[in-house]
């Protein structure tokens, strides 16, 4: 299951079966390019910072955002990297939506390695982790109800549809529906409700 190497306070790292699942650092950055770049054509269109003109600055960028992220306690970014660590599989994370005890949980995987159930093991065990270190009772996944890849992960990872919602998302200055999907701390650990 997920095992948790931890520094001080909230771990930095877990492991499930297949994978190992870190917080970004600044030597990321190559890879995450490399991963960003491969994708552009499929993440694009729901991800818009994998854009066209995606450069190895904006990858620097954005990993420079994540401690301060951390340390705030309103994102936690990773990296997902196969148990070997030598390659990015894409990436994943946990933010806090207001002050109750409910995260949203986003992933991506680079193209070349989408079809492989990552993206669910790494859903699973990122939101085991929050279940355990960030006191969250309820983890949400939202996705465009275009985006089919991003709903059979939640379906593979054992997330519960909850609903359609209207106009939930903007993303390229266009509203979409979204399919909102859920994950409790009973439903993956056994705790009582």
């Amino acid at each position: 299951m997920v095992n948790l190497a931890r520094k001080q306070g909230i771990p930095l790292s877990f492991e499930t079966d297949r994978l190992f699942v870190r917080r970004y650092v600044l030597a990321d950055a190559r890879h995450l390019y490399e991963a960003a770049r491969e994708s552009i054509r499929e993440v694009h269109a729901f991800l818009p910072w994998c854009h066209p003109n995606y450069a190895i600055e904006d990858s620097r960028d954005w990993i420079r955002s994540v401690e301060p992220a951390w340390q705030d306690r309103s994102v936690y970014s990773f990296a997902i990297y196969d148990t070997q660590r030598s390659r990015l599989l894409g990436g994943c994370g946990v933010s806090r939506l207001d002050e109750h005890p409910v995260m949203n949980l986003g992933y991506w995987m680079r193209t070349s390695e989408t079809s492989k159930g990552y993206a669910s093991e790494a859903t699973l065990g990122l939101a085991n982790f929050a279940f355990r270190w960030l006191d969250v009772e309820r983890i949400e996944i939202i996705m465009s109800t275009e985006n089919t890849a991003s709903r059979k992960v939640a379906e593979n990872a054992g997330a519960s549809y909850e609903g359609q919602l209207a106009r939930r998302l903007k993303i390229h200055q266009r509203m979409h529906d979204a399919y909102l999907y859920s994950l409790t701390r009973p439903q993956l650990t056994g705790d009582p409700p």
